[in-house]
């Protein structure tokens, strides 16, 4: 299982929160590519686990807060 930010990118815009099926069904739905239906079909799942936010299936997806930039010269 490998994420991108363009794979995680199609799961950003998920119904959170939602269990790995829901998430498979949407990125499906939604034409994402093979890869990302694959590597959720490839996490191990704990009794209809639920995740919150894509955080929880890539922890390193970038926040706000990995950008360095100051709000207040825009």
């Amino acid at each position: 299982m490998y994420w991108t930010l363009e794979l995680a990118s199609y799961l950003s815009d998920a119904p959170w929160p939602a269990t790995k099926d829901e998430l498979i069904d949407y990125s499906i739905r939604t034409g994402a590519p093979l890869e990302v239906v694959e590597n959720l079909q490839s996490m191990e799942e704990e009794g209809g686990e639920i995740y919150e936010s894509i955080e929880e299936i890539w922890p390193d997806y970038p926040t706000e807060e990995d950008y360095l930039w100051n709000e207040d010269e825009y």
